[in-house]
């Protein structure tokens, strides 16, 4: 059964930016049905690639757009640019397969995979153009939705864990479907990211109340 999200209006601010100069994403939230079947997954699959940089879940979010490091004076400019996207339809995601990147002989990066409407390719691209007026840099990859869970600095371990994972298939960890996205400032700290919701803009944004 998929859950659904719906919280129409304006765009919505959760927090003021404290830093003079900030580190900002655009995402889409990982339901925390999904969170929770992947935890379970990874605990098991943690023993089997201990050398693995396994991801924090709890910060785990459905990236749109990566912008970086700007000041406090393009936070604004950002959030007003988001604000005038088109409006969108719900948008349904099923989270489900594994993977690695670039490829599973030698792989950086071990990955849950994500089946989305073309909508959400769309979203992607709408706020790819709205940023880069602003001097923000497109991305020159292919829009590959995803969850990271883990990294890899070596080899060491890697071929245990490609052969685990292409014997579950394709496992199923949930749907959804979304009607808004945010705008995050994350914190690198040494105990891991810490993030910040500054901003929700709904896909339908319906009269204001």
């Amino acid at each position: 059964m998929h859950a659904t999200v719906s919280l129409p209006g304006p765009p919505r601010r959760r927090a003021k930016v404290q830093d003079k100069d900030v580190r900002l994403f655009v995402a889409l939230d990982v339901p925390e049905q999904v969170r929770a079947t992947l935890a379970d997954l990874t605990a098991r699959l943690k023993k089997i690639c201990a050398s693995a940089r396994w991801v924090r879940l709890e910060g785990v979010h459905i990236t749109l757009k990566f912008i970086g490091h700007v000041s406090l004076e393009q936070v604004e400019k950002i959030r007003q640019a988001l604000g005038r996207l088109p409006e969108f339809p719900p948008i349904k995601l099923r989270f489900a397969g594994l993977g690695f990147f670039p490829n599973p002989r030698r792989p950086r990066v071990f990955w849950a995979g994500i089946e989305a409407d073309p909508q959400l390719a769309e979203l992607a691209g709408a706020i790819e153009a709205k940023l880069e007026p602003l001097g923000i840099p497109a991305e020159k990859r292919a829009f590959h939705p995803h969850l990271t869970l883990a990294r890899f600095e070596s080899p060491q371990g890697t071929q245990s864990l490609v052969t685990a994972a292409e014997a579950l298939g394709t496992p199923e960890f949930g749907g959804e479907i979304f009607n808004e996205f945010h705008l995050y400032q994350s914190v690198l700290k040494r105990s891991g990211a810490e993030y910040t919701r500054l901003v929700t803009y709904p896909f339908h944004r319906g009269p204001v109340s």
